[in-house]
This record gives C-alpha cells, structure tokens and sequence, in this order.
C-alpha cells in the first residue's frame, strides 16, 4: 500500500513541476532478459503526466519474446502463451545476446535449455532460424520487432505518435551492444535520445522529489534482477544558481562507481530448482529416463519453477505440480524454503561481492551511507535480504523505490528533460560516467610503439558525454584501434579491441609539405567522442603543418609569429589550401605590402618602404577515416540494414491484415450470436417483423455460421467483412423497426408539448417584448403550425402501415423539425431591446459659433477661437474655468492653440 501511494505522489509531485503544456510525448523503455517495461511521459489534456502504457492483457510488463509459428509472428502475451508448447519456436532472452558472438550465445542457450535453431552470421553473430527453416533472423531484428512492440503500447496509451524515447541498459553494457541496441531501435522507427543506465533511471526516480540542499548522501543502489546483478554507489548533493536574478539551490546527483556481476539473477536460483525438480521426476520414472534430453517437458518444468519460487518468497513450503510432463506422466512435488535456500547456497556469497567491492574501491564505511536501496524482481527473495542486512550492518533495507518499476520511470524522467516538447520546472542534475576504461592505441610504419602511441583515453567512470583529442608526431597513414583498459571486459568479449579505423592521407600530405620551410614535424591530431549514451567513437583527425616563410611588410611594422586560423587551412575539392591559391599576404595591421595606396598618392605623401619578416602559418588538412571493425560487435552494412527494414515492414503489414481480420472475424460471429440471441429471447420482435422475414434470416445466419467454421477459418479480411455487412443489410432494417416503436411515439410527445408550450413563448413575446419583428413571430407561427399539422398526418399514416413496413416517419424526423423550431426561437429571443434616441440640446457656445460662420469679416485667430469653443462644448468643463480661459490674454489662447 504505502508504494502505491508514493507512486501516486510521485506522479503528482512531477505534475506540479511542469510548467510548459504540451501535446507532445515521449517514452521511456526498460529492456529486461525476461519482460520489457514502458512509461509514457504525455502532456496531453486529462492524462497523467508519467505512467506506465499496459499492455493488450492490462499487464504493466510484457515478456519479452518473439516467436514464428506457422508463418504468423507473435510478440509479447501472443507468444508467451506458446512456450510450453513450441519452445523452439519462442525466442527469450534476446537482451543478453545482442552483440556476443555466437560461442557465447550457444552456451547460455544451452545452460537455460533453451532449443533454439540458431547459426552464425558473416559477422560471428548469431542468427535464429524461424519454423520454415529457411528464414533467419538477426539479432537485431528479433530486438527492433520487441522495441517496435514497446513502443506500440505507448502510442495506445498516450493517444498521440511517440517516437522519441530513452532507453535503459545494464550497466555492464559495452560498446557493441550498445552499438547494436541503438541500431535495433533505428530499425524500428524509434529515435532514441539515449541511452542510460539502470542505475541512473533508479536515481533520478529516487531524488526527483527530494532536496539535498541541507544535506548531500551517499546512496547504494543493489539490483538483481532475472540474469544479473549490480551495485552502484550514487552521491547526491546540491549547488548554488542564479535563475532569474535569484540564487536557487539546485539538486544533483553523480555516479561514482558501480560494480556487477552479469551472470547472478534471479534465473540462477530457478535453475536450482529446476535442478532438483528434474532428478526427482528421473526418480520417480526410472529407465534411464532424463527429462532434460525433452524441450517441451523443461518448458513446462521452467514455467511451473517459476511459480513455485515466487510462492517461496512469501512462504515457508510450496508445492509444484506439471500436468504429462513427459510421456503423459504427471509431476507433483514440494519443496521448503530451508531446502531452496540449501541448494542455491553459494548464490549468497556471490550476491554481496557487487557491495564489497564497491566499498572497497570507493574508501567509505557503511557509516557513510545514507540508505541502501533495493530494487529487481529478485530482492523479494527473504534469504537475499537477510544476507544484504548481515553484511550491512543494518536492521532493515531501504525499500523506497518500487522494485519492478523505478527504472522505466527514472527514464522517462530524462527523456522529458532531453524533450524538446515537454520542459520541467525542477530539474535533477545528472553525473554518470562511463563503467569502463577506454584506450586508443596507433599503429603504422615507423610508429614507435610508447606512451604516445598507446593512451587512457576515457578513464573508468568519465562524464558523459565528453569531447577528447589526441596528438601524434608522424608523416605516414597510419591505424587507429580502440580498446578495453584492463581486463575489465563486458560478457562474451574475450579481445579487448572493439573498434579499428585506418586513416588516409597523412603520407600524401606529409610528402606534398616536406619541401616547405617546416617550423616543426608534422603531427596528426585525433578528435573523439563519448556520447551521452556512453558510445566512443573517432569523429575526424586533422594533419597539421607548421611553416615558417618570409613576408614583405610596411618597415617599422612588427609582425607577431601568430598562427592563421584553421578555416584558411581548409582543403577544397580542387586538393589545394587557401595557401596555395592565394601567394599574397595580407600583413595583420591591414598593410598591402609594396603596394601603393591611391589615397596616399593623391595625397603627394612618400611611397611606403617594406622588409622582410618571419611568419608562421598552420595548416590543418582533414584526413579520410575508414572503420576496419571487424568481429560480432560490427553493426549491420548498410544493404544489411536495407533488407532488414524490408523484411520488417512486410512482417508489420502482415501483423497488421491479420488483427484486421481477427477482428472482422469477432465481430461477424459476435454478431450472429447477439442476434439469434434477440431473435430468441425478446417477443417484440415479432410486432415489426414476418414469420416469412425471419425465417429467411435466421437461415442466412445459420449459413454464415456453418460458413465460419468450416471453409471460414482460413478467409481473409474482406470475406468476413462483406458477410457481415449482407447479415446487417438484412438485420439492421428489423432493429430499426423495432427501436422506433417506442422512439417515434416519444418523439411526437414531446414535439407537441414542445409546440404547447410555445404558444405561451409567442404571448410574451407580443405583450413583453414590443420590439420583436412582427415578420420573424410570424414566420415561427407559420412553422409551427406547419408541424402540428404535418405530425397529424404522419401519424394516421402510420396508423394505417403495417409495423413490419418501414415507418411512414421516424423519431429523427420530428426531433429535426422540432430542432429547427427551436433554433429560431432562440434567435429571435436574444434580440436586444433598442437604446432610445437622445437629442443633443444647443447651447450658447454653438449659437455662437453659427454667427461667427455666417459672419465673413472674422479673423483667422478668430475662427480657430470659435472651433476651440466647440470642443469645449463637446467636452464641457466648469463656467469658472471658461471665463478664465476667454479672460486670458490673446498671446496666451494663441500659445494653447
């Protein structure tokens, strides 16, 4: 109870922090191995700022699976419902193979009894065969069609497009996955606006409605979640900033270190189980038997452990219970919690080594932190915390953050942040650093290999994002690799390169400038970039010449060994430098050399004497930058990437033509069912139709019936629709008929009483209200007359037509012509009553001024007198001010004038 309330304050909190309406949207998603999480972050009117998007079966979190299953994918809940009985056939755990190579993949697929038909690609990658065995898909295609579906469900829930979103990852995370994660995302449509670790969203969830301002904390954030595990130290405090003129204290966070283990979760311990449960049952059958050797049991097994484990988190003992498990052999079992926590033993010391490792390095005491926070499905486990708390020190954990959902959410708080649309009032800094060590290391003829060649580039837990350069003295082409530090390596990388560049153009170049007067050697400078996605990349590299040359330049006039600006360095098309183009100088105090000022000759003034002086020049050349990336971690080409969008798409309009025709297909046999069942159960049916007429109907609803299960199963879209609309074009007249039998005499009710009334509205009118157009009431009168006596004539129409004919009139009539009635009697109600007319008197000072008008032997001064006159009779004013005003002497009315 108490986290759903702080998950309803949270919501309100960050409510009252946006200022800037919007109705944009952006989401945020949480990859997991198992299941897959969305929050929505939508502006729009009546909607809760941050949520989280429910899925098709109301499920805050979604597996995450694809499966193929006889030409038809299914994603999500649609697949999960597969499992047990296609397992090959359901991929899982697609997070954790992107960008391995496919040793890895086939090891953990092994280990989890997992039976997929999965083949190497060109790259080293992983690909997965679907049920026609000759389809294969990517990696990264299996994870666009589960991104695609993430963000599917935001655009349900929100109402309105999203394609902007954040999206989580672990923390041990390296640069091919999240090279690969961000291409999936590219492939499905989604612009993601980074990407961020779990630890971070956690943090952002558990500082947003916080302030540090009187107090700075160490926070542990401890996540184990189904397939690994982590622990990250955060330091939140606050600063100091002007905003509007004000010092305003601001709150932020930074992550100082995170430590992990990637293969401890939660499915370790249900591996245990799945263990023992699969010794008993070889017991109990005998004959050599081994469960393990048979997918279809170990699906149904896994599922059922699943069960029995989270029943274990809440209970001492809990049974399992397999209907055929194999061989149509039941399995029914129970198990302790005592036994449970027996078998997964050695998990428990491995679970702490994150925290331990993060104490160490950091320096700090469990004194020194603040709180502890829990979050991942795994935690629930009682025996994880009682470990947690002896190792702490601490009677109890901090369980602030909802376990499941504080990282989808933290996220979404970024992506409103990173938004351009959506704007907060009250923003929580962010300081995450990268969670590995990056080096660059040079490689080419003549290169020496020493600390120049070979540096930290990006040390462990750098800002992100970050700009960096490198320099290096050399005149040949020259290669680039990009490293791991240390034997810090995310999972399934064994060679610490990640990313090799071969750079063009230096031997060219150096070859070109070497006649030149050289200042000094040439060298190759290397730009870089850390993306606020924690991504390295080699953004451009530069060759820079120093030359020294002799100018002419005025005498007397020193000039500065200064350096030209790399604009003037620039390589055109045409392969010369501004240099090259242009041999004359301008000297920098705006001097032309030997050449003679026009001006200066005009003016007779001697001609101006030059020397010589010593100038440096640098010239920046660009060099050209090929990746030579090979291995799993590559990203797919370009034609790849084409023919994976292609297959995409026609998988999505297929996916989108068969929900059309589910849906034709529910509503044509909810159709027939509702209406036999109104044929069957209400007598008034009979009033407004034939025994003939619904006889002939019900034999058409039989044979669209007989129809949709049997030759119907496999028709398409437009089939069921045309059936659908035959069955109503038969059925909807009779309903017709049969909701106007009470509709029609209400209608004609209450038009009447309507038209009673009304004559009461129209002797107001006449007694009250004089100054209404005698044309407009009569023109009402006539049209209500007009309605009574057209109402009398339907009506002994109808009287005389048979109740299963179509009526004479409907209610939809009446209510038109009494509508019609209505609006001109509203109209010509609010006509105002008219201001009465008042005459302006004459007073003297008019009077006046007609005889001076008719008087032609008056002054100008005189006139302009008489005009001020009028206006002040215009604007009246007291006889005291205006006998000073015509006692005031001639100069003064002249200077007022």
């Amino acid at each position: 109870m108490a986290s759903i309330l702080m998950k309803f304050g949270l919501l309100f909190f960050v409510f009252s922090l946006i200022f800037y309406p919007s109705d944009s949207a952006v989401s945020s998603i949480d990859l997991g191995s198992e299941s897959v999480k969305v929050a929505v972050v939508n502006l729009k009117p009546g909607q809760s700022p941050i949520s989280i998007a429910i899925n098709e079966m109301s499920k805050r979190k979604s597996p995450a699976l694809v499966s193929f299953q006889s030409g038809t994918r299914l994603i999500g809940e649609e697949a999960a419902g597969l499992v047990a009985r296609y397992p090959n056939k359901v991929f899982s755990q697609i997070r954790d193979m992107v960008g391995k190579p496919y040793n890895y993949v086939k090891s953990l697929t092994d280990s989890l009894y997992l039976p997929f038909d999965i083949v190497e690609d060109s790259r080293g990658a992983v690909g997965f065969k679907t049920d026609d065995n000759v389809t294969v898909y990517s990696i990264e295609e299996l994870l666009a069609m589960i991104l695609a579906y993430a963000s599917n469900l935001a655009e349900f829930h929100s109402k309105v497009p999203v394609k902007d979103a954040v999206i989580s990852v672990p923390p041990y995370f390296g640069q091919a996955e999240r090279r690969a994660l961000l291409q999936a995302a590219q492939l499905a449509g989604i612009n993601v606006l980074s990407l961020i670790n779990e630890h971070s969203g956690a943090a952002l969830q558990y500082g947003i409605d916080k302030n540090f301002a009187n107090e700075s904390r160490h926070v542990i954030f401890y996540d184990m979640g189904s397939s690994n595990t982590y622990a990250a130290l955060v330091y939140f405090s606050s600063y100091n900033a002007k905003e509007y003129g004000k010092t305003v204290s601001v709150n932020q966070f930074q992550v100082k270190d995170v430590r992990w283990d990637p293969e401890l979760g939660g499915q370790n311990m249900e591996l245990r189980l799945v263990e023992y449960f699969a010794d008993q049952f070889n017991k109990q059958v005998g004959n050599g038997v081994d469960v393990r050797n048979h997918p279809k049991a170990m699906a149904k097994l896994k599922k059922q452990v699943k069960r029995t484990k989270e029943i274990l988190s809440a209970n001492t003992a809990a049974p399992i219970s397999v209907e055929s498990l194999y061989d149509d052999r039941d399995f029914r079992s129970t198990i302790t919690r005592e036994k449970f926590e027996e078998l997964c033993g050695d998990l428990w010391e491995k679970s702490l080594l994150p925290v331990k490792e993060l104490l160490k390095h950091s320096g700090l005491k469990m004194d020194d932190i603040y709180a502890v926070e829990l979050i991942g499905g795994a935690t629930r486990v009682p025996k994880l915390q009682a470990k947690l708390q002896e190792f702490l020190g601490r009677n109890e954990l901090d369980k602030h953050l909802d376990a499941d959902e504080a990282i989808v959410l933290g996220a979404a708080l970024h992506a409103a942040n990173l938004s351009d649309g959506i704007k907060l009032n009250r923003k929580l800094g962010m300081v995450d650093g990268s969670p590995y060590g990056l080096v660059v290391e040079l490689d080419g003829p003549d290169l020496v290999k020493d600390e120049n060649t070979r540096q930290v580039l990006v040390p462990r837990m750098k800002k992100l994002p970050s700009k960096m350069y490198r320099s290096v003295v050399h005149n040949k082409d020259f290669e680039v690799s990009l490293a791991y530090e240390n034997d810090l390596l995310p999972p399934g990388v064994s060679v610490p390169i990640f990313a090799q560049y071969a750079v063009s153009g230096l031997t060219d170049t150096s070859e070109k400038y070497s006649t030149r007067n050289l200042s000094s050697p040439i060298k190759a400078t290397l730009h870089f970039s850390l993306s606020r996605s924690g991504i390295l990349s080699l953004d451009r590299t530069d060759a820079v010449i120093e030359i020294s040359e002799w100018v002419d330049v005025p005498k007397n006039v020193s000039v500065d060994n200064s350096t030209i600006a790399s604009s003037n360095a620039t390589v055109e098309d045409s392969g010369k430098t501004s240099e090259e183009k242009n041999d004359t100088l301008i000297p920098e105090n705006g001097g032309v050399g030997n050449t003679s000022n026009p001006s200066t000759e005009e003016q007779g003034t001697p001609e101006l004497v030059t020397e010589k002086k010593l100038k440096k020049r640098t010239l920046r050349v660009p060099l050209k930058i090929v990746e030579k990336t090979v291995g799993p971690g590559i990203p797919l080409s370009k034609e790849s990437f084409a023919e994976a969008k292609s297959k995409l798409e026609a998988l999505d309009k297929k996916d989108a033509e068969r929900r059309r025709t589910a849906e034709l297909k529910n509503n044509l046999e909810g159709y027939i069912y509702a209406t036999k069942e109104k044929f069957e159960t209400s007598n008034e049916l009979d009033q407004v139709c034939t025994s003939e007429e619904r006889q002939a109907f019900n034999e058409k609803l039989d044979e669209v019936q007989d129809w949709l299960y049997m030759d119907g199963e496999d028709a398409s879209a437009t089939e069921f629709q045309e059936r659908l609309d035959m069955l109503k074009g038969i059925g909807d007249p009779i309903f017709f008929r049969l909701k106007e039998v009470p509709a029609r005499p209400q209608a004609v009710e209450a038009a009447r009483k309507y038209l009673l009334g009304l004559q009461t509205i129209i002797q107001k009118w006449e007694t009250k209200k004089p100054w209404l157009p005698e044309e407009r009431i009569h023109e009402v009168k006539s049209d209500s007359d007009k309605l009574k006596i057209w109402l009398d004539e339907k009506e002994a129409e109808q009287k005389k037509t048979s109740a299963s004919s179509p009526p004479v009139f409907t209610s939809e009539d009446v209510y038109s012509k009494t509508f019609n009635i209505q609006e001109k009697v509203a109209s010509i109600d609010k006509i105002p009553k008219p201001k009465p007319k008042i005459e302006k008197p004459v007073n003297e000072s008019e009077s006046s001024k007609e005889d001076v008008k008719s008087s032609n032997s008056a002054t100008d001064e005189s006139s302009s007198q008489g005009d001020q006159s009028a206006k002040d009779s215009e604007n009246p004013t007291s006889e005291n001010a205006q006998s000073k005003s015509e006692s005031e002497p001639e100069s003064n009315k002249h200077d007022e004038l």
